[in-house]
């Protein structure tokens, strides 16, 4: 992992957050992520202004935060402020207290608060194309993704702390499809999802996960169709307390907002013409470390970047992954590039569970894949490289859910072939790189063939037979060994 620490207090208009980041410039891992619930955005509609309350909640976090900074011996550090600063008459009140503190306030404008939304679901998501929705306390940012590029923008006084005064869900809906078709948003995302991020939709995404018992209790990738959202309309009041507890990490602090943002939601979808959600669990804060790398950085594929660096971190060789890929590539010509991708990652990954107990190195390749904190995958991709990293561990199918509800027999046929090729690759080479530069597999019309270079048949042998004949019944192909002269 990287050594340089960037540090972003984001000040919105509901929390207050902390986020301290480690790692490569592309993905760089969560070290620290700590909010405060601060509530400035919840008298702008009574007072304008942040109200006392709310302002002593604020400098207390920024005390804290300021302080672990230095302790955390962070490189860098960008203070911004959203809606409630931008538009309460007192916000100056709150970037004085900060410069006190000496944490100088970006305050960014709904447009820029729009276009950093929307480059963080494109750093987490890069085939994204669709409308971006970011909805906070004070204000709801909308911006348009195609192409890797934002477009179209607009920020909206549609914050979850705002919403009470649009009146109920009729109310709220007319006041919304008005609000938006006089900004001429209305039809924009015809057919393509609205990508959710905020504390607030994350959360209702929680509830749905929990009520209809998803198999993958992760949000990143999440999709709720117009339906499920309908639904929750109608339950989320009739909810108790007790409900609320029962599903897992929500925040009693987000309930109150639930019902509001359930129903912008609601209203939303049909103005702007969008077929159905899907959350992003990265938003704002990434979209600002993303829009500050070189054109060449932020293309690089975030699965394969997160997924590198973690090879790099838990396993024994370096370059084992990369070169594992390159190595098996030639028996997969002709695979989907989405597809490949993901036989990639499992690549980089495949020598992460060493150190474990043999006894459980399949569990554990499957736990990291399956809840392993990757974006730039879904459900059926993480369910493939579980697959993969289980069949290179020596695991063996059926497998028990969720993988078979997130993946077809089909994708779990060629998951496995991925596994045994790359299971046959680290026990030919022993996980050093020479003997897989002195090699070579290939997949023919009528066999597989594994080539070696003179005098390196002595690699060969019983156990490298072994899991060639288990890759060759994989793949319904005869398997050859040959020597390059």
């Amino acid at each position: 992992m990287e050594g340089r620490r960037t540090a972003i207090i984001d000040i919105g208009s509901n929390s207050i957050r902390l986020v301290v980041y480690q790692g490569p410039a592309r993905l760089p891992a969560t070290l620290f992520n700590e909010k405060v619930l601060a509530g400035l955005g919840r008298s702008l509609a009574q007072t304008g202004t942040i109200d006392a309350d709310a302002m002593a909640l604020a400098g207390a976090a920024l005390r804290r935060f300021g302080a672990l900074i230095k302790e955390m011996a962070c490189d860098e550090v960008r203070t911004v402020a959203t809606a409630a600063v931008r538009d309460a008459a007192n916000g100056d009140e709150l970037i004085r207290l900060a410069a006190n503190l000496g944490l100088s306030v970006e305050l960014l404008s709904g447009a820029q608060e729009a276009q950093a939304a929307g480059l963080g679901v494109l750093s987490a998501i890069p085939e994204a194309n669709g409308i971006v929705g970011d909805l906070g306390g004070g204000s709801l940012e909308l911006i348009r993704v195609a192409n890797g590029r934002g477009h179209e923008q607009a920020s909206f006084p549609l914050g979850v702390l705002r919403l009470g005064s649009l009146g109920g869900k009729g109310g709220m809906a007319r006041r919304v499809e008005r609000i938006l078709a006089d900004a001429g948003w209305a039809g924009v995302g015809r057919g393509k999802p609205l990508y959710l991020v905020g504390g607030s939709w994350r959360s209702l995404a929680r509830v749905d996960i929990h009520d209809r018992g998803y198999p993958l209790p992760i949000l990143h990738g999440y999709a709720m169709p117009a339906n499920r959202i309908e639904l929750l309309r109608r339950k989320l009041p009739t909810m108790d307390k007790a409900q609320f507890k029962a599903v897992p990490h929500l925040s009693g602090g987000r309930v109150p907002t639930l019902c509001a943002a359930a129903d912008l939601l609601g209203a939303l979808l049909p103005v702007l013409g969008c077929s159905g959600t899907i959350v992003s669990a990265f938003g704002l804060r990434e979209g600002l470390l993303y829009d500050r790398l070189s054109p060449a950085t932020a293309a690089l594929d975030p699965l394969v970047v997160a997924a590198r660096d973690e090879g790099q971190l838990l396993g024994r060789f370096p370059e084992h992954g990369d070169l594992l890929n390159t190595w098996i590539a030639p028996l997969f010509d002709g695979e989907p590039a989405s597809d490949a991708r993901l036989r990639h990652a499992a690549c980089l990954l495949a020598d992460t569970s060493w150190r474990a107990n043999p006894e459980f190195r399949v569990e554990l390749g499957i736990e990291t894949a399956l809840h392993g904190n990757w974006v730039g995958i879904d459900g059926r991709g993480r369910a493939m490289v579980a697959v993969a990293l289980a069949a290179s561990l020596g695991g063996q199918p059926p497998y028990a859910p969720p993988i078979p509800l997130l993946a077809s027999a089909e994708d779990i046929a060629t998951a496995t072939s991925w596994g045994l090729a790359i299971r046959l690759a680290q026990r030919l080479s022993g996980g050093v790189a020479g003997p897989l530069h002195r090699t070579a597999i290939r997949r023919c019309h009528d066999g597989i063939d594994l080539t070696f270079d003179n005098g390196d048949l002595a690699l060969s042998g019983e156990a490298v037979e072994k899991r060639l004949k288990a890759l060759a019944g994989a793949l319904a192909l005869p398997a050859r060994l040959t020597q390059r002269r």
